[in-house]
């Protein structure tokens, strides 16, 4: 590791009796260490120097990805602490809505994944909200796949009124479901767009309180508008 970071430290490359001086390395390890790193793809050599290679840019990738996981992680528990309820993040990808995080707590659990959020989108806020930002063709190729299905008494119908529901809802609008999804579970999202990128934050909780629901997700929307801006590269994840 102190070999990889002493060579991404040169942009122009160093000769293994520099990086053996700078990680105070024997000679004769470094040699042994750096044929192994070249052989793993790890760092490649070209007129004596040693530079980068593409397993350590993939790893360096990873890590960059994993660091802004981190960040919206973060952020979903300090808004979770903040509302009081389970925070989602969602969005939608290569044609399917995924739930990248939840965080929620003992004293407020999260909504039991009990039927394939993916294949549901039509019963719950999180699918609902990523829809209402597609166009109309992507939303019937979606319902093509994936059919609305009552899941509960309060379950939307049938595709068509699924999709008047989406057009009648308002660019950035809220979009709220109570019971549809789950019995017992009211739920709210709030639109997210960065770049094309559909996503949404959305936050859940139990029917009986579901008088809190609009004042919660106002209290999100805030949250959401004072982070939004550090939050816009981690979340195009």
């Amino acid at each position: 590791m102190r070999l990889l970071e002493t060579v991404a430290a040169h942009e122009y490359g160093a000769p293994a009796k520099q990086l053996a001086r700078e990680t105070g390395l024997a000679l004769p390890t470094a040699y042994h260490l750096l044929r192994t790193l070249v052989h793993e793809g790890y760092l490649r050599r070209d007129k004596g120097r040693f530079f980068l290679g593409d397993a350590a840019d993939r790893l360096s990738s990873s890590g960059a990805q994993q660091k802004r996981r981190s960040t919206v992680a973060d952020a979903l528990a300090h808004w979770r602490d903040r509302i009081g309820a389970p925070v989602y993040y969602a969005m939608y990808r290569d044609g399917e809505i995924e739930v990248m995080c939840v965080a929620d707590s003992r004293e407020t659990p999260a909504v039991a994944e009990w039927a394939d959020f993916r294949e549901t989108g039509h019963a719950h806020a999180v699918g609902k909200c990523l829809l209402s930002q597609l166009d109309e063709d992507t939303r019937r190729e979606h319902l093509a796949r994936y059919p609305v299905r009552s899941l509960t008494p309060y379950t939307v119908r049938d595709n068509d009124a699924l999709l008047r529901r989406l057009a009648r809802t308002r660019r950035m609008e809220p979009v709220v479901e109570r019971q549809e999804y789950a019995l017992g579970a009211v739920c709210a999202a709030v639109p997210i767009t960065v770049g094309t990128t559909a996503a949404t934050m959305a936050i859940s909780l139990p029917a009986h309180q579901a008088d809190q629901l609009p004042s919660m997700t106002r209290r999100l929307q805030a949250e959401m508008g004072r982070h939004m801006g550090a939050l816009a590269l981690s979340i195009s994840i």
